[in-house]
């Protein structure tokens, strides 16, 4: 890329965001927000019409790269040819988010019809030479969708080797599942919800600090201090704060290391 978040000299890369969930008003105050902050941030669809919106984004406006795909959720009834146009433009720096959903049907119900859009995706990135974005969120009570996920994942993994890359997204998975990822080379990305909650300080403590990412998700789970408003891009400077404060780092020096993290992995 010429232009976008990982060619340029930002201080912070929210490595998942949904730009496109703002309306466009809102959208244009979000970006100067980013701007003030330094931060730079890749804009994810979820499916064919998000992608396009995705791509749209990240053309106009140099702080934005797109990642393209089709959220499990959306695995029933979706076309998945446009994909292939999708992926191969230069604003894309990764496909998803991918993987497997089971939180509100059961594993038994979507698995075969997730896991078939999914490989598409894996196919997809294999193809074009980017990482996979994962979305993993396992029934109630599970760890369903991670062991599903990595099971393939590891498959794959055999076979391609080192061209099979990607990040699991929103890592909610136990210490066993990310030593798991780091096996086959995929990074793991934590949001807001750590300036909240203790359960996931073990993973982030444990990770090298070349194989972790910052991320929103926004606008969903705002962090500490902004709880209860709508979470936006320039935020994930305090999910790098955090980060630092359970790793024992300095912010700082933290800080740089993920945008280097995110400008090699994506």
């Amino acid at each position: 890329m010429e232009h976008g978040p990982l060619s340029t000299d930002y201080s912070y890369i929210d490595i998942h965001a949904h730009l496109d969930a703002y309306e466009p008003e809102v959208r244009a105050d979000v970006l100067a927000r980013m701007r003030e902050h330094a931060t730079g941030a890749i804009t994810i669809g979820t499916d064919p019409a998000s992608s396009r919106q995705a791509v749209e984004i990240a053309h106009h406006e140099d702080a934005v790269a797109a990642c393209v795909g089709v959220h499990p959720d959306h695995a029933t009834g979706t076309d998945l040819h446009e994909l292939a146009t999708l992926a191969a433009d230069p604003g894309v720096v990764a496909i998803g988010e991918c993987g497997f959903d089971y939180f509100r049907v059961g594993r038994s119900e979507v698995r075969k019809l997730q896991q078939g859009v999914f490989e598409h995706q894996i196919a997809l990135a294999l193809e074009h030479a980017k990482p996979l974005m994962l979305h993993l969120r396992p029934s109630p009570g599970s760890t369903d969708a991670y062991d599903d996920a990595l099971d393939l994942l590891e498959q794959y993994a055999r076979a391609h080797g080192e061209a099979l890359t990607g990040n699991a997204h929103f890592f909610a998975g136990s210490l066993e599942h990310a030593r798991r990822f780091l096996d086959i080379g995929f990074t793991l990305s934590f949001t807001g919800v750590i300036t909240f909650t203790h359960d996931y300080d073990e993973v982030v403590r444990f990770l090298p600090q070349d194989m972790i990412h910052a991320e929103t998700d926004s606008p969903f789970v705002t962090p500490v201090p902004h709880r209860g408003t709508q979470n936006e891009p320039s935020y994930v400077r305090y999910v790098v704060e955090q980060l630092a404060v359970i790793r024992g780092e300095d912010p700082e020096e933290l800080g740089r290391a993920l945008v280097d993290n995110a400008r090699r992995c994506f």
